[in-house]
């Protein structure tokens, strides 16, 4: 069952079924998708970089950048399609980070582990309780 969600572009009030966006948004989303996926679809456009394509169809560059994330639009038919890492800002062809921002995180979260385990058993050791045995 749906639930009363307001629009993520436009704001208007509708029921949320499977997307953040009314039907209208959705309509007019589909559209634009089809201009540009006409555009692309052509041999001579298919190498056509994002600018190049906002340039030729008018349409928003974070509309473009919208469908290759959600992958309605496949850098594997489309090569020069690529889209920014949400960390550095290198172009990207899919997820959400390159593959150096990944890398570095995990080196990071590997050294931070090792931190901890060494912090846990400082604390430990400091909480370990001595006995004392003496003589009869």
């Amino acid at each position: 069952m749906g639930e009363l969600a307001n629009c993520a572009s436009c704001d208007q009030l509708f029921v949320k079924i499977t997307r953040d966006i009314c039907p209208d948004c959705i309509k007019e989303e589909d559209r634009l998708f089809e201009i540009v996926y006409n555009f692309i679809k052509k041999r001579e456009n298919r190498q056509a970089t994002i600018p190049e394509i906002v340039k030729a169809t008018g349409v928003e560059e974070d509309v473009i950048l919208q469908f290759v994330r959600d992958n309605r639009l496949r850098s594997t038919q489309f090569p020069n399609l690529s889209y920014p890492c949400e960390r550095c800002g290198n172009p990207i062809v899919k997820g959400k980070l390159c593959e150096n921002c990944t890398t570095d995180i995990s080196a990071d979260l590997r050294y931070q582990q090792e931190i901890e385990k060494v912090q846990r058993k400082n604390e430990e050791a400091r909480n370990k309780k001595q006995t004392y045995y003496t003589r009869d």
